[in-house]
């Protein structure tokens, strides 16, 4: 059998400086090919020629569908595309986001587990949130290496924290001996492939742009009572891997933490949105109460008064939570 020779790697925030030291340690002899989704904008701060500098030794190309892989080339993700592997090809998917992002890594690793099995290593760096760790977790099941930036050195943990709960990882190291770790485990014979459970198979599917339904999803999620903050539709809870992960009918994808942060921001401007009415119903409601005393209607008055007294009570109490809230996602 060949070499471990697919290598996936996935990162977010803080994740340029570990991926720089990673590619500038792989050899000008690779016999792997190496795959790049960063949740960063690609055409905005010119991250391919960044990257390109970083691994001198290899060439670094932007994905495009169709094109072969090649061994000792490195591949970056397109903008608004996830990246999907197949056997000697790549395809780029326009399936619905996952995270509240295309490219995502999930659907990148989650297809090289699929085509290539044990001949995978999957490496998360750092990062918000928790893309990457059921992917990873996909990895590890269909018999392919894990690596994990350690969370102590990376500049945001949650990532790579929320990989190592997910999945029993192989190998967690700092950003600075990745690059040294690949070089040698991209030379081992791999295990033989392992039988691939077939909920990976069909989210690869949805990634890469298929029409699914209700019933193409009960194999894989069981209906939950919650919203997509995406189309509104229901979501259901995926049965399969780590972490928790809900799916909508349209196909939009969402760890617990990442559906929870943007329920979090719904909340919020409901919030805000009630404060407005309440603060609006009040004030009229003093108007009125004006109105009344300047007409000699002194009961009518009085009732206007308790009113307006009762809504700037909510308000205020409203205010205070509003202001919590924020304190809190301030100090996130």
């Amino acid at each position: 059998m060949r070499n471990r020779d697919i290598v996936v790697i996935g990162g977010s925030a803080g994740a340029s400086a570990p991926l720089k030291d990673v590619l500038s340690r792989l050899p000008a002899s690779l016999q792997a090919a190496v795959f790049v989704v960063l949740h960063i904008p690609a055409r905005g701060i010119g991250i391919l020629s960044t990257v390109a500098s970083a691994a001198s030794k290899l060439p670094v190309r932007q994905a495009e569908s169709g094109m072969a892989i090649e061994n000792g080339h490195i591949y970056l993700a397109a903008p608004d595309h996830h990246l999907l592997v197949f056997k000697d090809r790549m395809i780029l998917g326009r399936g619905p986001r996952e995270n509240m992002s295309r490219p995502a890594i999930d659907p990148l690793f989650r297809s090289a587990a699929l085509h290539y099995g044990p001949r995978v290593i999957g490496v998360v760096l750092s990062g918000f949130l928790s893309d990457g760790a059921a992917g990873l977790n996909a990895i590890k099941r269909c018999g392919g290496i894990t690596l994990v930036q350690d969370p102590a050195d990376a500049i945001s943990d949650e990532m790579p924290r929320r990989a190592l709960e997910a999945t029993v990882v192989d190998l967690c190291v700092s950003g600075a001996k990745l690059g040294d770790v690949l070089s040698e485990l991209v030379q081992e014979i791999p295990d033989a492939p392992k039988p691939i459970p077939p909920e990976i198979r069909l989210e690869v599917e949805i990634a890469a742009g298929e029409r699914i339904g209700s019933d193409t999803l009960l194999p894989l999620a069981d209906p939950a009572p919650l919203t997509c903050p995406s189309c509104g539709g229901v979501l259901s809870q995926v049965k399969f891997g780590g972490p928790l992960r809900f799916r909508c009918q349209v196909g939009h994808g969402y760890t617990a933490d990442a559906l929870a942060g943007e329920q979090e921001g719904r909340v919020d401007e409901a919030l805000r949105i009630a404060l407005r009415i309440i603060e609006e119903r009040a004030e009229l409601v003093s108007r009125m109460r004006d109105s009344a005393c300047d007409s000699g209607r002194a009961s009518l008055a009085e009732i206007y008064q308790e009113r307006s007294e009762e809504y700037r009570a909510h308000g205020d109490l409203l205010r205070q939570t509003v202001l919590r809230s924020l304190d809190r996602r301030l100090k996130k």
